[in-house]
């Protein structure tokens, strides 16, 4: 789902919900609680998307981190959001973060953690946090949590680790709002798409969308597993090998 397409329907995913009730509970801590919160879960969980509407919803600054990205690269991209002029050095950078996380008030959400642990960066997450004392969400992959086992100071400051939900009929059928407006999609076909998924919503969405070029192709703003018929629905599952006859 794109960042850019996001509306109001979006909020009742069940992931975004789950963001957004995180990010709440370590903005609203007491003083004495840890102030960073995990997010961790499978690809195609809809986590980014899900970031990406909660930055927007409660103005925290949002960073996708890159698997290229050393330490600089992080506080350099972490400034760009917050539209400040990165400092010469690291340390310079740091301060600038820090300064303007405790200055706003804001929250920090980093999505792709699991990049800043393999490059063995997690410290420097660390160091914004302490010197900020701002809320922090970072979110990763279903193994982000055993990673960042192995640094016990960071680990320590972690307030609640969440995983993320496998998306459920209710969220097929919101996001048949979104992709499919104006037609109705039968319940029998949405419980299908809901089994092949798997609980992805990259997998929900593209199954929309070629529910959504079917009923185009036959004329129909009304389509169940009926009209649907014996076509296949995308598994994510990557094709078996051929064999020469």
């Amino acid at each position: 789902m794109s960042q850019q397409k996001l509306d109001v329907n979006t909020a009742a995913l069940s992931i975004v919900m789950l963001v957004m009730a995180s990010l709440q509970r370590i903005t609203e801590r007491r003083q004495h609680l840890p102030g960073m919160a995990v997010l961790y879960g499978f690809s195609g969980f809809g986590k980014s998307t899900a970031a990406a509407f909660v930055a927007n919803k409660m103005r925290a600054y949002y960073i996708e981190c890159k698997s290229v990205w050393t330490k600089k690269a992080l506080l350099e991209n972490i400034l760009k959001v917050m539209g400040i002029t990165p400092a010469h050095t690291v340390t310079s950078m740091l301060d600038q973060v820090c300064e303007q996380l405790a200055r706003s008030g804001r929250p920090l959400i980093i999505d792709e953690m699991d990049h800043i642990v393999e490059k063995a960066a997690v410290e420097i997450v660390r160091d914004i946090y302490e010197g900020s004392k701002a809320p922090i969400l970072l979110i990763g992959e279903e193994r982000l949590p055993a990673k960042l086992v192995k640094w016990e100071r960071f680990h320590g400051r972690i307030m609640e680790w969440t995983a993320a939900p496998a998306a459920d009929v209710n969220d097929v059928k919101v996001l048949a709002n979104f992709y499919c407006p104006g037609i109705t999609i039968g319940d029998d076909l949405l419980s299908l798409i809901h089994t092949k998924a798997k609980g992805s919503v990259r997998r929900i969405a593209t199954n929309l969308e070629l529910i959504k070029d079917e009923a185009a192709n036959q004329g129909t703003t009304t389509i169940g597993l009926k009209q649907w018929g014996k076509r296949d629905l995308y598994t994510g599952e990557a094709p078996q090998p051929r064999r020469l006859s």
